[in-house]
């Protein structure tokens, strides 16, 4: 575990090395310390080397992020449990981590650690692991997860904790049956995050929170303070790298002019599993609750044929179509390489989104998906002339005498038909398709 955390460290220490270096190069100041507002667009500054430095600025921005919450279960604090960053400093191997939490994070490092050698046992209070994902993607994830070894734990409540984590920690929970106690020698919480809006003087900068304690801001990331805008995590913005990325794009867009705002963004996002799960658009559950009539279909990976060379054959791809117009509302993809195979996808939703005519559409952090981006030419202010309209068949199993080619496609609620799927490209670029063996490349 020495030689994982110090691959992790260098791998930071050059971050931090490129943005520092980054800040240096552009004459902009770099003051390290701890700030918090005292008045209307005034910061007072505890400096990292000693001392105060009191900063005023005709227009402020807040991006201070957000920190892992810790439920409120009868001796968790005690506990000391691990969250994400401690998770990721570990220098031994936890003879078995129990992790609260089902989400995306707790997933991730369930997974790591479970190949690292670990006993892994996710406790998830809800009726399935990602709540926010539609119940046969949640349930594809979880027998890939209980086939690596992993126990996993669904509708139980955490009722208390006994133990300090890194030593002998137990985990008692509620299940239908009734009590339930798991042992184990680590505990990581990964049930959430709240925002760093705490103490650091919004109240006398006349910047108003909501509920849930995010900064209040409107389609333009202004706050309701004349002056202060706010990004990321802590303005209730997906927590996701490039959503931040591109909070800082509108900013930066309409401080010099421009007239762009977060509405009808079109957010992408992979969790890095193995295989890994990726989105973009609507999920069949979500399009059913918002009344959308759909159309569904669902490839399994089994029936990509590169799958046979690689032995990739867990997940599927699905696509959510409109009922009377054809129109690509989302694609989820849990399987080898999907955040690359999203993009593609992405490329074909993108233009339909207002934000078409802003610089750049969102991208997740992943492998590949951004120079593939750029190889479809769209990378660029507009779409070039270049990249005109390409059109392609994708699935057409979607129709009812089509389904033979898709094997064990089996049809939803909806008859399925024939789709076209737009594409765009620059010249020399990939034009993509979606037939009965998967994604293809012609």
């Amino acid at each position: 575990m020495g030689k994982v955390r110090q691959r992790k460290q260098d791998m930071i220490d050059r971050e931090i090395a490129f943005h520092v270096n980054a800040y240096k190069q552009s004459g902009v100041d770099l003051i390290m310390g701890s700030g918090r507002f005292v008045g209307p667009k005034t910061i007072k500054v505890d400096l990292a080397v000693g001392g105060t430095r009191l900063l005023t600025g005709n227009e402020i921005v807040v991006n201070v992020g957000s920190h892992a919450a810790i439920p409120d279960i009868p001796g968790l604090k005690a506990a000391r449990a691990l969250t994400h960053i401690e998770t990721l400093e570990l220098g031994h191997l936890p003879s078995h981590l129990i992790v609260l939490g089902g989400g995306y994070v707790g997933i991730e490092m369930a997974q790591a650690y479970r190949r690292f050698g670990s006993q892994v046992t996710i406790v998830e209070p809800g009726r399935q692991l990602m709540r926010r994902e539609d119940a046969d993607v949640a349930e594809e994830i979880l027998q890939m997860l209980r086939g690596e070894g992993i126990e996993i734990l669904v509708n139980v409540k955490p009722v208390s904790v006994e133990g300090r984590s890194g030593e002998a920690v137990a985990v008692t929970v509620r299940t239908p049956e009734g009590d339930q106690k798991i042992d184990g020698s680590d505990l990581l919480v990964a049930v959430g995050r709240v925002a760093n809006t705490d103490g650091i003087g919004l109240l006398e900068a006349g910047i108003e929170l909501d509920a849930r304690g995010l900064i209040r801001v409107d389609e333009r990331l202004k706050t309701t303070s004349a002056g202060v805008l706010a990004i990321g995590e802590c303005a209730g913005s997906p927590q996701f790298t490039h959503v931040s990325v591109d909070d800082f794009r509108i900013v930066r867009d309409n401080m010099e002019g421009g007239n762009r705002t977060t509405g009808g963004r079109l957010v992408p996002y992979v969790m890095f599993t193995d295989p890994p799960l990726a989105r973009v658009g609507l999920s069949e559950g979500e399009a059913r609750l918002q009344g959308i009539p759909v159309r569904v279909a669902k490839l399994p990976m089994s029936n990509v044929l590169r799958t046979e060379a690689t032995d990739e054959t867990r997940g599927f791809m699905k696509v959510v179509v409109g009922a009377d117009d054809d129109t690509i509302l989302g694609f989820t993809m849990t399987g080898s390489e999907a955040g690359e195979v999203m993009a593609a996808i992405q490329t074909a939703i993108w233009p339909r989104f207002p934000t078409r005519s802003c610089v750049t559409p969102l991208l997740p952090i992943s492998r590949w998906p951004k120079a593939s981006v750029r190889s479809l030419g769209i990378c660029r202010r507009g779409v070039p002339p270049s990249a005109e309209s390409l059109r392609c068949s994708i699935m057409r199993a979607l129709s009812s005498d089509g389904a033979r080619g898709f094997g064990s496609l089996a049809p939803t609620d909806f008859p399925l038909r024939r789709v076209s799927l737009p594409l765009r490209r620059s010249e020399g670029g990939d034009q993509w398709c979606m037939a009965a063996n998967g994604l293809l490349r012609i």
